[in-house]
């Protein structure tokens, strides 16, 4: 599921691919407009499932991360945490909580922020199963990192 949602370099959110074009592709926001637009090759756009989180040892595929929030934090609900009033040492402290050997050093406050406000969407459009396409992903390479 995870390699069908994606983030677009420049634009809030997160977005479903629909469909393909010639040289675009078409998205579909996960918001409650559900807006539908063209996504094209000069955009920075990168499957949730190809991106990962530093950590002292290694780089943990985001799924990993998503699956720690909604296990261990939130038990599948939106996460608790206010983004708006949140400082950097209660963004960091979640971040410990869910994944303790993150790196402080090349995670930034304004990820955790960003990996909260996509977990939030994730689960109030219904997608919790993180795992689902894992198989597919174990040989991939990963291109982005937060």
């Amino acid at each position: 599921m995870l390699k069908t949602i994606l983030a677009i370099s420049g634009k809030p959110g997160l977005y479903k691919l629909v469909s393909r074009g010639n040289r675009s592709l078409i998205v579909e926001t996960l918001d409650e407009k559900k807006k539908r637009m063209p996504a094209f090759g000069t955009d920075r756009i990168i499957s949730l499932a190809d991106i990962a989180m530093y950590t002292d040892e290694e780089e943990v595929p985001l799924r990993q991360v998503l699956n720690n929030i909604k296990e261990k934090m939130e038990g599948g609900k939106v996460a608790s945490v206010d983004l708006k009033t949140a400082s950097k040492d209660e963004l960091f402290q979640f971040m410990a909580e869910v994944l303790p050997a993150f790196d402080r050093e090349r995670v930034h406050a304004s990820d955790v922020k960003k990996l909260i406000q996509w977990y939030n969407l994730l689960i109030d459009n219904g997608i919790t199963d993180f795992d689902e396409d894992m198989k597919e992903t174990q040989g991939d390479n990963v291109e982005e990192r937060l």
